[in-house]
C-alpha cells in the first residue's frame, strides 16, 4: 500500500504545506514535549499531551508528503502512514503508537487512572526521538 492507494481509497487527500504551517506544528509539538513534564498533571493528562506532540510529528510528515487525512479515523490514518512514508522498518512504532491512541482515548473518555508514569515517560521519550 501506498499514500497514493490511500489517496484513491478516500482515506487521504492532497494538502499543500508550507513553511509557516510546518513550523507552526513544529512549535506545537516543542510545547507538547515541555508539557508532557509537568509531573503536577497526571500521568494520564501528560501521557495525552506527548501522545498529541506524536501525532503533531507524523502530521508534519504526512503534510510534508503532500497529503493530510480525511475526517474519519484521521489519527488512526495519521499516525499508520508512519512506515508508508519512512519505510517498513517503522511499522513497529506505528503500532505502538496506535496503542498509545487506544490508551489515549480510554484515559480521555472512559477511566481516569488507566496511564502509568512510565508509560507517560515513555511516550514522552518515543516522540521526542521520533523529532
Amino acid at each position: 500500500m501506498s499514500l497514493e492507494n490511500w489517496a484513491k481509497n478516500g482515506w487521504l487527500r492532497s494538502h499543500q504545506t508550507n513553511r509557516q504551517q510546518i513550523a507552526d506544528l513544529l512549535a506545537i509539538v516543542e510545547r507538547d514535549l515541555a508539557d508532557a513534564r509537568n509531573t503536577s498533571v497526571s500521568a494520564d493528562w501528560q501521557f495525552g499531551i506527548a501522545y498529541n506532540a506524536a501525532l503533531k510529528l507524523c502530521t508534519i510528515l504526512l503534510y510534508a508528503s503532500g497529503y493530510r487525512p480525511e475526517k474519519n479515523l484521521a489519527h488512526y490514518r495519521t499516525l499508520q502512514a508512519l512506515p508508508l512514508i519512512l519505510g517498513t522498518d517503522r511499522d513497529d512504532d506505528a503500532d505502538y503508537l496506535d496503542t498509545c491512541r487506544s490508551k489515549r482515548n480510554t484515559a480521555e473518555y472512559d477511566v481516569a487512572g488507566t496511564v502509568s508514569q512510565s508509560e507517560a515517560d515513555e511516550l514522552r521519550d518515543f516522540a521526542v526521538t521520533l523529532k
